[in-house]
Formats: structure tokens, sequence, C-alpha cells
């Protein structure tokens, strides 16, 4: 008697457009490409089945917070399927830092997943697109690759999606990351739908308007993120603000526009991070605005307690 073949294993290729996918026009570079002419322009990955999911094709800078989740829901209803060993997702790279740590705050699974794009338009002589495809589709087939949650794959470089940031425009190697070996804490699978909590970012600088913050509270903003200045310096009078939207139930995070090093609460004078986590404040120790924001979304989406998101970004920084 003849054993039946294993089932065939595939991968899932999920396309939301950005550069990868764009094609050059009067207009400018525009997403045009589905998955089908990623994979051709890619050849043979030497990979296997590849299953694909054309999910939206839209510059990642113009993402919503819903597309955003979108993605995420995409990648987990593509797990679902026990004979899937991983997932790719080709994303825009102004905003991939955000999507992909997105889906590692719901990542359970041990299979990988990976999030790629590109630098440069499909149609361009040099396009960094199929490298970056056919180098993010083998990374699924990598044993090491598992149980690392989201991966990113760009330039030659493989980076945890945690703690990533995007460093050039024009590099091909596009990111680069706060650390690498940040802790994972994970919220949960189950994925919200429908509305989510509104989160503002605000960069501080010299002169910033504490009023930016007052019109977000009275904007009902559910949390607020503050890209400060060093290790998480401000101005007395964004402390002020601080007191006062802590007052009114907003959760403050405070993190660092500086891309690189530990943001601790180490000075004072009225606008140190010190007074700002006496004003109530949490202090992100690694994760920095970007991907700050997008865990605050998620853990007041799940109406965290105070204390669990407190934990949540102590946890992200030992």
């Amino acid at each position: 008697m003849t054993a039946n073949p294993p089932p065939a294993r595939s991968t899932v290729l999920i396309t939301t457009g950005g550069t990868i996918a764009a094609q050059t026009t009067a207009d400018g570079a525009v997403p045009a490409l589905g998955a089908d002419d990623l994979l051709s322009a890619t050849g043979d990955t030497g990979v296997g089945t590849v299953r694909s999911v054309d999910l939206m094709s839209v510059d990642s800078s113009a993402m919503t917070v819903a597309d955003q989740f979108a993605v995420v829901r995409s990648i987990a209803e593509a797990l679902a399927d026990p004979e899937v060993d991983g997932v790719v997702v080709t994303h825009g790279t102004d905003t991939m830092e955000e999507t992909a740590f997105l889906a590692d705050l719901y990542c359970l699974d041990e299979r990988p997943v990976v999030f790629t794009g590109a630098q440069l338009p499909a149609d361009h002589p040099h396009a960094d697109g199929p490298r970056n495809l056919g180098a993010a589709l083998a990374a699924v087939r990598d044993p090491e690759s598992r149980g690392r949650g989201v991966l990113v794959v760009a330039g030659g470089r493989v980076l945890p999606a945690r703690g990533l940031f995007k460093v050039s425009t024009t590099d091909t190697a596009a990111f680069d990351s706060v650390r690498t070996d940040l802790p994972r804490p994970v919220l949960t699978d189950e994925i919200p739908i429908g509305r989510t909590a509104r989160v503002d970012t605000f960069a501080l600088y010299p002169g910033v308007s504490p009023g930016l913050i007052a019109a977000a509270v009275a904007q009902n903003a559910a949390g607020i993120v503050l890209a400060a200045t060093g290790s998480g310096n401000t101005h007395p009078d964004i402390t002020a603000e601080v007191v006062l939207a802590v007052a009114h139930g907003v959760t403050v995070v405070v993190t660092s526009r500086v891309p690189y090093g530990e943001v601790s609460a180490t000075y004072g004078g009225g606008g140190g991070a010190v007074d700002l986590h006496r004003a109530g404040a949490i202090v992100s120790p690694w994760l920095r605005a970007p991907q700050a924001r997008m865990a605050l979304i998620a853990l007041l989406t799940a109406r965290s307690s105070p204390e669990a998101i407190a934990e949540f970004f102590s946890a992200s920084g030992t």
C-alpha cells in the first residue's frame, strides 16, 4: 500500500502596497503591483508554495489605525491554518516599524511572521524589493526564525520588530534597532474589532506650546505619547499640563526623540523625567514614540488598568 504523501505546506504572502509595489508615474511613485507581480519579479525563491492575499494597496504613510489592525487580523487568519509555515507581509517602510510592532504585540504563535518592503520603486533599475522579498520568504523557512516574534527583513538585515525604527530615507538598509534583545511582553491573541482608542503623539522642543496637550485632552484622546528631549525631559509648563491630563483620566507616556539609549528618570528641575513621572506619566525605557503609541493604543483598547499599562512598559525595558 502506498502511503499518502504529507500535506503540502505553504507560506502566506500578504501585500499592503508601499514602495515595493510602486511604479513611477507623472504624479510620483504609487503602489500598483499585487502579490503575483512581486513574486514574478522575485523569481524562484526555492521556498515551495506561496499563497497570496492582496489585502490593500496604499502608501504606509496613508494607513489608518484600522488598516494596521486589518493587517494584524490577516496575519492571524493565515496562521489559523496549521499547514502554513509562516507569513510574509509586504509593507511601506514609512510606518513599517509601527504595524510590525502592533502585530508583534498579538503574536503568540511560534511560526515566523516577517515584514519586508523596499526603498526603491519596483520599476527602478536597482529595485531592492525583489531581493528583500526573497530574503523574507527564506527567513520564514529558517528554523532560527521560530519563536522570535515578528521580524523585519531589509537591506540584508533581519531585525526584531520590537525596538525597530527607520534610519534612512534612501539607504536600502532602512532600519536599525534601539536594542535587539528587548523582552517581548505580549498582550493577547484576541485582536480587537471595531473602534480603537485614540492616542496622540507630540514631539517636544524648546518653546513648545503646552496647549497641545490641553487640546488633545479636550478632543477626548485616551492617551498621549510625548517624544521628549534627552532622557525624557521638557519644560515645566508641560509637566503642569501632564498633571491636568492625568487628572482627566488620560494616560501619558514619555519617551525620547533621541534614537538610541535607555530613557530613565534622571533629571528634575520641574520639567525633567523625574517631574513628569511624579506628575503621573509613564516613562518608556526603550520603545520610542511610534511604537510606544501602538502599544498604548492596544492597551487602552483592551481597557487595561493604569497599573497594567505601567507594568507593560516596565517589562519592555528590563
